[in-house]
C-alpha cells in the first residue's frame, strides 16, 4: 500500500496521538516503555489484569492472589521477611515492590533471565522454586475456575478478540502484564524537587540528597534509583543469588539493585529480609556513614515515598467488575 505525502502525515498524526492517549491514560509521561508486539495495552486488559492480580482463584488451593503478597500500602511489597506459598512452602526471597516495572529488567532479585512480565508471572503461579501459587500443570482448571464467571468471559472476549472468548494460560499472564504496567509512581516530593519545586524537599532530606549522591548512586542511579545490575554487598550466605544461574563462582552472593522508590514503606530490606531498618540496611553495605549523616540520609529515603500511589483506586483491590458489585 502507498501513501501520498499528505495521507503519510495524517498517518503520522493518527499514530503520535495513539501514543501521546496510551501516555495519558497510564501515566507513562514522555518515557513510554516498550510493549510486547503480541501484548498491546488496552483499557478492558488492564481492567481484567487488576481483577486477575486481586483473585485467590489463581493459586491451588484459592487461599493466595498476587495481591497477598504484593500490597498496595506498602508499595505492593508486603511487609515480611519472606512469604511461605499457597501450600505453606516457605518463602526464598523478600517480596520485591512494584513500580514502574514497565522500565525494569531484569524483574527479580537474581534471574536475569526474567525480563518481560509476561514470563515473571509464571515464576509465581507456576513455579516450583519455591512454590507460591502452585498452580503447576493445572493451567486447564486455572481456566475452568475463571470460565464459571460471565463476567470474566466478558473480559477476556473484549481483551482478547482474537482468542474468540477462551480463557486460556498465555492471556492470564498478559492481562496480569497489562495491569502491572500502569503501576506508576513518579509523585514523591523527590520527583516534584527534581522537577524544579525546590521547597519540595526539606533542608534536611536536601542535605541526605548530598550524602546519598556521594555515597549511593553509584549503584541506586538513574529514574528509579537502580542499575539493574547484580552486586554482592557483604558476605556470601546460604542463597548462592546470582549463581544460581550464571553458574560462575564469581556470581556468588551478586544480587540486583533494588530500586528505592517508596523504600520507607517496604521494610524489611535486602533479598533475604534480613534488615528490618532502613539503618541496618544501609550498615549491611558497609557504608561508613557518619552518626551526623544518617538523620538526612533517612529524611532523603523518606521523601522517596509516593503517598499517591500507596492509595491510588485504580490499582487498589476492584469493587465492582462488568458494573456490578463484587
Amino acid at each position: 500500500m502507498r501513501y501520498g505525502l499528505i495521507g503519510l502525515l495524517l498517518l503520522a498524526t493518527a499514530v503520535s496521538g495513539a501514543l501521546a492517549g496510551e501516555r495519558g491514560a497510564w501515566n507513562w509521561g514522555a518515557d513510554a516503555p516498550p510493549i510486547p508486539a503480541d501484548n498491546p495495552m488496552s483499557a478492558v486488559k488492564v481492567e481484567l489484569g487488576r481483577r486477575l492480580f486481586y483473585d485467590a482463584d489463581l493459586s491451588i488451593n484459592g487461599t493466595m492472589s498476587c495481591a497477598t503478597c504484593h500490597e498496595q500500602h506498602h508499595a505492593f511489597a508486603d511487609g515480611n521477611r519472606t512469604h511461605a506459598g499457597a501450600l505453606d512452602d516457605p518463602g526464598r526471597r523478600n517480596v520485591p515492590a512494584l513500580q514502574n516495572l514497565a522500565w525494569l529488567s531484569p524483574l527479580t532479585w537474581a534471574d536475569p533471565r526474567q525480563a518481560t512480565l509476561e514470563a515473571q508471572a509464571s515464576v509465581s503461579i507456576l513455579g516450583e522454586h519455591p512454590v507460591e501459587m502452585a498452580m503447576k500443570g493445572q493451567e486447564a482448571e486455572l481456566s475452568r475456575r475463571l470460565g464459571r464467571d460471565p463476567c470474566y468471559r466478558s473480559l477476556f472476549r473484549k481483551a482478547f478478540p482474537q482468542s474468540r472468548g477462551r480463557i486460556d494460560y498465555a492471556d492470564v499472564v498478559r492481562a496480569l502484564a497489562a495491569f502491572e504496567r500502569t503501576l506508576v509512581s513518579r509523585g514523591s516530593a523527590w520527583d516534584r524537587f527534581e522537577s524544579g519545586e525546590k521547597d519540595a524537599l526539606s533542608s534536611q532530606a536536601r542535605q541526605g540528597l548530598t550524602t546519598f549522591r556521594r555515597d549511593c548512586a553509584g549503584c541506586h542511579a538513574g529514574a528509579d534509583l537502580t542499575d539493574a545490575r547484580f552486586h554482592r554487598i557483604g558476605p556470601v550466605g546460604a542463597d548462592p543469588g546470582l549463581a544460581e544461574i550464571s553458574a560462575s563462582p564469581d556470581d556468588l552472593g551478586r544480587f540486583r539493585t533494588p530500586g528505592l522508590r517508596n523504600v520507607a514503606v517496604t521494610a524489611p530490606y535486602l533479598h533475604d529480609g534480613s534488615a528490618a531498618s532502613l539503618a541496618d540496611a544501609i550498615a549491611a553495605h558497609g557504608q561508613a556513614v557518619q552518626s551526623a549523616d544518617m538523620p538526612p540520609l533517612l529524611a532523603f529515603l523518606e521523601s522517596l515515598t509516593d503517598h499517591s500511589f500507596l492509595t491510588n483506586p485504580q490499582f487498589s483491590l476492584p469493587m465492582e467488575a462488568c458494573g456490578k458489585p463484587l
